[in-house]
């Protein structure tokens, strides 16, 4: 392959791409729009804005964002970028909570390209439905879309499939998903592209399926799905989600987490990966679609009851909940009022629509970013305001449950799970300290949207409220399996500091999201130090599920997985505060 650049030599060598020199903006600028089309390569702060800013946190400056249309144009971007000395970051749905899919300031001692793969959102089913291939842009809501036809279900179900996430975001992030059944989003079996110590760019084939020797024709084939009879083989040594998981979760007298981001057991290849390589595949098992759902509301003023439902179900059931979702009563209450848009546009609109309305909020926010005196979060303001209109949206008896107990779990079940839940529950209750009722379908339905709305709720509020908050301390942990002592208790010089605290979460992986709302005149970072003293001293993990992003320490084991991936720090370098430097050079620029 010759590159369309006079400085720059670059030659393929099997399925290398050897790259010599450098070239300048301008010329990779031209590069890129004959790969893409000069449609999608987009440059200036306006047009770019809403691809360098994070869903929650995360903002930086980019040369520009390019959408490539095929695998073989993200092959030749990623050549064409590297010839150039440029930093890439390869963005999915841009839905992450850590601000790992964007640039971090502008403290690189490169300039960045954002790669936006949403226009790659191809899936082949294979092996009749059992297992699928997805192409870099597929979500979660596609996938789910795709396998109800023929009764299955992808990984992950609810939550962040509802606001547009993407496949491949799970995978590198190992991200953790709320069903207890299958553990954190991992596969063995991809195809990606690599930057080598050697500076060469290597097209790497794990994803199990003969295809063609030259990359090119290898992106080709996999785009198109041309997968010849017998060219799929299952490798005994290569798994396509986590198989063991179940068991993992259950055994409650382990002394560490069941999932948390720098497990090592879970770092292979592009699985946990942060965007250390380009991933163009991945290949994934898929799951039967539960049948018999029956949903059960617990709610108590004895956290102790709580633990004891959760050490019983795992080391006694036959059958494990599907889902076990952690709600405290403040998060109840916050996510109430500033959860109800959210809330209301799933009800009313339809997953199937959202993402669509998350992309239109998306554009406008990017339209108001060109006007210094409009509010840059003008869309919240407006959907909060339009939110307050609209009645009270929850079932009776959980606004019930909310004045009655502080904790609140909401139980999923499913086939024989049914009868044991309902034997095992109506034998501890009522209590002195808590109950439970059995579910209507929309009650049920409620319940667990009520519980997904309050992932965004702190965000909402500090947009609300930026007279009198500082900002978000948005922490994600894993406590150990054998603990019991799972409620907070923060010293008063802290809570002071805090207007509110909201706990929810996975409540049988004991993986629990803590969102501080900080008072106006304290520092936030001051106090994210001083709260992750207090979960080293409880033997917690952090992250949990959302991976590092810029907002954590990368522990050794993941920092070790990043430099093994990225030797020459290529490819989103800076994640989990480590060097956004070339090769390595130092932790910071100062």
């Amino acid at each position: 392959m010759q590159m369309d650049a006079k400085s720059t030599k670059a030659k393929q060598i099997g399925a290398e791409l050897v790259v010599t020199n450098s070239k300048s903006n301008h010329e990779l600028l031209t590069d890129l729009r004959k790969i893409v089309g000069r449609r999608y390569v987009l440059t200036g702060d306006a047009a770019t804005w809403r691809y360098r800013k994070g869903f929650r946190f995360g903002n930086g400056p980019a040369l520009a964002v390019v959408r490539p249309g095929t695998l073989i144009e993200m092959w030749r971007i990623l050549g064409a970028c590297h010839s150039a000395n440029k930093i890439m970051i390869v963005q999915a749905a841009n839905t992450g909570l850590t601000g790992g899919s964007t640039p971090d300031d502008d403290t690189y001692d490169r300039e960045i390209v954002i790669i936006s793969t949403m226009r790659l959102a191809k899936i082949h089913l294979i092996k009749g439905g059992e297992q699928v291939i997805c192409l870099p842009g597929a979500t979660l809501f596609q996938l789910e879309k795709e396998l109800l036809p023929i009764g299955r279900v992808p990984h992950s179900v609810i939550g962040s499939s509802c606001i547009g996430a993407s496949v491949f975001g799970g995978i590198c992030n190992n991200s953790g998903g709320a069903l207890i059944h299958r553990g954190p989003a991992f596969t063995q079996m991809t195809l990606y592209a690599q930057i080598g110590d050697d500076g060469r760019v290597r097209l790497v084939n794990h994803l199990g399926v003969q295809l063609a020797d030259d990359p090119e024709e290898i992106l080709r084939q996999v785009e198109a799905g041309e997968f010849k009879p017998g060219s799929i083989m299952d490798d005994p040594n290569r798994r396509c989600s986590d198989h063991d998981y179940q068991q993992h979760v259950r055994d409650i007298n382990a002394s560490t987490p069941s999932r948390f981001n720098a497990d090592p057991s879970r770092l292979f290849e592009a699985a946990g990966s942060a965007g250390r390589v380009m991933l163009l595949a991945v290949r994934l098992d898929t799951f039967p679609k539960e049948k018999g759902i029956t949903d059960f509301y617990i709610g108590t003023n004895n956290p102790d009851e709580l633990t004891k439902v959760r050490r019983h179900i795992l080391s006694s059931f036959n059958s494990l909940p599907v889902q076990g979702e952690y709600l405290h009563r403040d998060a109840f209450k916050i996510a109430e009022k500033y959860g109800k848009d959210t809330f209301l546009a799933i009800q009313y609109l339809g997953t199937a629509r959202l993402p669509l309305l998350f992309a239109l909020k998306g554009r406008f926010d990017a339209l108001c970013s060109r006007f210094s005196f409009v509010p840059h979060d003008l869309s919240d303001r407006i959907m909060q305001l339009a939110s307050s209109v609209f009645p009270r949206h929850l079932p009776k008896r959980l606004y019930d449950y909310h004045k009655r107990f502080e904790h609140h779990l909401m139980l999923r079940m499913a086939d024989d799970g049914v009868e044991e839940a309902k034997q095992y529950l109506s034998s501890i209750f009522p209590s002195a300290f808590g109950a439970y009722f059995e579910c209507t379908s929309k009650e049920g339905e409620k319940a667990f949207l009520h519980r997904f709305a309050a992932a965004g709720a702190a965000v909402r509020y500090r947009t609300v409220h930026r007279k009198q908050v500082d900002d978000i301390v948005a922490l994600d942990i894993a406590l150990p399996r054998n603990g019991t002592d799972w409620v907070e208790h923060l010293p008063i010089n802290l809570t002071g500091q805090l207007e509110h605290r909201l706990y929810y979460g996975h409540f049988f992986c004991q993986v629990f999201h803590q969102d501080y709302i900080v008072k106006k005149g304290f520092d936030s970072r001051t106090i994210e130090q001083a709260m992750r003293v207090i979960l080293d001293g409880r033997g917690a993990e952090y992250p949990a599920e959302h991976n590092v992003g810029h907002l954590y320490d990368a522990k050794p084991a993941l920092v070790s997985h990043y430099r093994s991936l990225d030797p020459c720090n290529c490819l989103n370098p800076g994640i989990g505060h480590t060097s956004k430097r070339l090769r390595w050079r130092g932790n910071s620029l100062a």
